[in-house]
């Protein structure tokens, strides 16, 4: 009998399932894009159902491609962060899922940040007050949508509900619940003091199990669409990028892991719950003896696509603008993008940041435009580091992945403005990876988490160009000094737009 495992992360634009062996080799793969959903005023929602649907095409997907002597373990799960959901009393949703990218909750945020309150809570719950924390998207309910608000009885985020769907449980995990900005991380408990500013009660809250908890018993309908066993175990598992760090190798002190997808985050693990000060970082748990603290950016891939979409006016995929900007030198030429194009969470937290090219004269065309695009993500998370260390002390080693992985040219960049060697994992598929390692600690069938360095090794290890190190380090300030300047006209400008 071949014991496989399958990994499942819900992602911001796609749901993708992942089967595993024991030993961590990938066997087969799915994946279901579904819309998020945009406008305007800073909404960013997906329709649950159509979130439900995709996990079950691709968990059907991966068992038709079982043979005879296969069984599957478990399923476990990565999910993004700070969703919400909201239900009546007889559990119909009153919201789509309201998303991390929904930036409407600004102006509750930034009365909840001047009055002083949001800093205490941010000391307890580690979370950033933010517009993309549930504890603003709940603000923003209770003024903006107060019908919704009054006749909600429960709270979930989109991995709640699928469970929902699935079991029947009422139920966070550890890992979810550290990121919703209502979680004492000190005291392991739902913050009395986030539920009175928000004006939610305990009652309307899920239970918090462990990331290592496991729901038996799906009901024969799913489980006959899903081509599994009713029997099979579903393991919680953790928020995406917790697990990123698992699924790169990257626990160790010191180690940072550097994610880039639709968005990004650089993140270090450590023993126990720690915040900031300065409230420039998150800190968010894995399980309950590793907490990973880190900045979390919007500017990611999403920035790649714009520049796609609008300055190439998709007259050319990736690989070809690639091509194009691996021609411009290290710089571009003198000009700098700062890549805020909706809004950022590290290092600004500034739902109201926009982006901007500065420097652009007669010599600069989309190449360069597209370089210093690139860059200008790249500096961002540089930015987002020179915190981190202050927090969690110097990096040591860096492990990188994400959909940017697979630009020889974006990853380098990234090489070179970290002055750091990148080291780019084997396996690509991070998320599902330390999602199924989770379950097999669930299943008592490995003892520790550490036994992630035997099914990761390095693919590829990019080494700094010492030539551009001159170039970076003249820039770098620049880009920094800027956003400083910039800082003082963001929500001028957002509020101009928005009308």
């Amino acid at each position: 009998m071949n014991n496989l495992f399958i990994g499942v992360d819900l992602g911001t634009t796609a749901t993708k399932a992942v089967l595993f062996t024991l030993k961590g080799d990938i066997v087969a793969q799915s994946s279901k894009g579904y819309e998020l959903h945009r406008d305007g005023t800073g909404m960013a929602e997906e329709a649950p159902e159509d979130i439900y649907q995709a996990l079950i095409e691709t968990l059907h997907e991966l068992s038709e491609k079982l043979s005879a002597d296969d069984e599957v373990c478990a399923v476990s799960f990565s999910s993004q962060m700070h969703s919400l959901i909201a239900f009546d009393e007889f559990w119909q949703p009153l919201t789509r899922v309201i998303t991390w990218a929904d930036t409407r909750a600004v102006a509750y945020t930034e009365e909840l940040k001047n009055s002083g309150l949001g800093h205490e809570i941010y000391s307890r719950t580690g979370t950033p007050i933010h517009p993309m924390a549930p504890l603003s998207k709940l603000l923003w309910l209770r003024h903006e949508q107060p019908v919704i608000f009054d006749d909600a009885s429960h709270y979930l985020d989109l991995k709640g509900y699928l469970f929902w769907r699935l079991f029947g449980v009422n139920k966070i995990d550890l890992s979810i619940a550290t990121g919703t900005g209502l979680f004492n991380i000190f005291e392991k408990k739902w913050d009395t003091g986030a539920l009175d500013t928000t004006q939610v009660k305990l009652s309307q809250l899920p239970e918090v199990v462990s990331p290592y908890q496991m729901e038996r018993g799906l009901k024969p309908e799913i489980a006959q669409q899903m081509g599994l066993p009713e029997s099979t175990p579903f393991v919680w598992g953790a928020a995406d990028g917790p697990l990123s760090n698992l699924g790169v190798n990257a626990i160790a002190p010191g180690v940072a892991a550097i994610t880039i997808g639709t968005s990004g985050a650089i993140r270090v693990v450590t023993d126990k719950p720690g915040v900031d000060p300065k409230a420039r970082t998150f800190t968010y748990a894995l399980d309950e003896d590793h907490w990973v603290v880190g900045g979390p950016v919007n500017s990611g891939g999403d920035v790649f696509r714009w520049l796609r979409d609008n300055v190439y006016a998709g007259e050319l995929d990736f690989d070809a603008i690639t091509a194009e900007t691996a021609k411009v030198p290290a710089g571009a030429n003198g000009l700098i993008f700062h890549p805020y194009l909706g809004g950022e969470r590290a290092p600004l937290w500034d739902a109201n940041a926009r982006g901007s090219f500065f420097g652009l004269n007669y010599t600069h065309g989309r190449a360069e435009m597209a370089r210093a695009v690139l860059e200008g993500v790249m500096m961002n998370l540089y930015m987002v580091a020179l915190s981190l260390t202050e927090v969690a002390g110097k990096l040591q080693r860096i492990q990188a992945t994400g959909g940017f992985t697979n630009s020889q040219l974006w990853t380098q960049i990234l090489a070179d403005i970290f002055e750091q060697p990148i080291n780019v994992p084997e396996s690509r598929e991070a998320g599902c990876l330390a999602a199924v390692v989770m379950a097999q600690k669930a299943l008592g069938l490995v003892d520790s988490l550490d036994v992630i360095s035997e099914m990761v090794g390095v693919s590829d290890t990019y080494q700094s160009h010492v030539e551009t190190f001159a170039t970076y380090r003249e820039l770098t300030p620049i880009y920094i000094r800027l956003t400083r300047l910039f800082e003082e006209e963001y929500k001028n400008i957002a509020d101009f737009q928005r009308k």
